[in-house]
């Protein structure tokens, strides 16, 4: 993997790892003082975020937050009316911040944790390549959303610039490596999945080129909990088309695409009643797959357990693959190496994030892995843009 990742440095197109550039070149180390603000735009909910930051002995001393629902009918009108509206909901979160939060004659600083593709071409712009989700603004595409985000502010007489344009890994690398020196990798392990390092520059060729276009992302299908669910569903499709383990069944649910969701195969997958019942409920509920006998249950409890291994295998041999290309994680090696991890995948299925841990220990060796450590870090999407702001201050 190392290999791979060092050819996708040298060149666009050069590995089936992207390498994508993030332009940050300064994390966050605790000295940081002020006032700063976040915007986490990814869905059809945004929040605002402000943190006081006051130093290296207090850090973090207040932080409060908004979660703001985008009104259907904006996710498809233009760029100008939906900037328009996450820039009005910032300026009434910025009017109640109280006195004395901002040191004097100093300019409002805002990471901005857009989570759609975008060509990022430095720390403060990226051009959108497209919507996802249930967006569909055909202005916004192409456009630099940094300047469409600060020209909706300008319009709403909010003295504030955006001073970071991240995606939520660089932030879960930032606020574990806020609280922890010795934090090198963050990994987001949800919904979707991805890893953010710090690589010296001199170790990236195609650091003047642009970012590739989207691949098929076959590698973070594999590991992330929004597939997990569909490849068991189309496991056992595939089980019911060659075998009548399930009997003459209906498969018209079975057939449907993405019915299974992580969270009912995690479900099955700690099933601990005697006759697996709560297998049985939800195969009836979801794929309406009912009168299965003890053996089936069991048979399915297997794939998921299967499945689930052999993401968190997966993961795991990623993680590795980035601490062997920085050079840590090594026999000998003495440096502590942290790995910050974010996602509800990670955190909430228990037998994933005991494969994963495990699996290091395995592909590093006892030695090597006593000097890694991973550690679950919470709102890299929030707190580490406000954090990446900060570090990136121009005070």
């Amino acid at each position: 993997m190392a290999g791979e990742m060092a050819a996708g440095l040298a060149e666009e197109g050069g590995s089936k790892i992207k390498m994508i550039v993030s332009y940050v070149d300064n994390l966050p180390n605790g000295s940081e003082e002020g006032l700063f603000y976040a915007l986490d735009l990814g869905g059809t909910n945004f929040r605002v975020l402000r943190v006081q930051l006051a130093g290296k002995e207090k850090r973090v001393v207040k932080r409060e937050s908004r979660e703001v629902s985008i009104p259907p009918h904006l996710m498809s009108s233009n760029s100008s009316e939906l900037f328009g509206f996450i820039a009005s909901a910032l300026t009434k979160f910025v009017a109640d911040e109280g006195h004395n939060a901002l040191f004097n004659d100093r300019q409002r600083e805002l990471g901005f944790t857009f989570s759609f593709p975008v060509r990022q071409t430095s720390i403060t712009s990226g051009t959108l390549i497209k919507w996802t989700k249930a967006f569909s603004i055909d202005d916004a595409v192409g456009e630099d959303v940094v300047a469409e985000l600060q020209t909706a502010m300008e319009k709403q007489g909010l003295d504030m610039r955006v001073s970071a344009l991240i995606n939520d890994t660089v932030g879960t690398l930032a606020a574990g490596s806020y609280y922890d020196e010795d934090v090198v990798v963050g990994v987001i392990l949800g919904t979707g999945s991805n890893a953010a390092y710090l690589e010296k520059a001199s170790a990236i060729p195609k650091l003047e080129g642009d970012i590739p276009k989207s691949g098929k992302m076959i590698f973070e299908k594999l590991i992330s909990g929004m597939y997990l669910g569909e490849i068991v569903r189309r496991v056992l499709l595939k089980i019911t088309l060659q075998s009548s383990i399930f009997g003459n069944i209906d498969k018209t649910k079975l057939r449907t695409h993405f019915i299974l969701r992580t969270p009912d195969i995690s479900a099955m997958h700690h099933d601990g009643t005697p006759d697996l019942r709560i297998v049985a409920e939800k195969l009836a509920d979801n794929l309406k797959i009912t009168d299965t006998s003890l053996e089936t249950r069991k048979m399915v409890v297997e794939i998921c357990d299967i499945v689930t291994r052999r993401s968190a295998r997966l993961a795991a041999a990623g993680i590795v693959g980035i601490l062997r290309k920085i050079g840590r994680g090594n026999p000998g090696d003495k440096h502590k190496s942290v790995v910050a991890i974010d996602g509800g995948l990670y955190e909430h299925y228990t037998e994933f994030r005991q494969c994963l841990e495990s699996t290091l220990t395995e592909l590093l060796g006892e030695e090597a892995s006593k000097s890694v450590t991973v550690k679950l870090t919470n709102d890299g999407s929030g707190l580490g843009a406000a954090l990446i702001a900060a570090a990136h201050s121009q005070y």
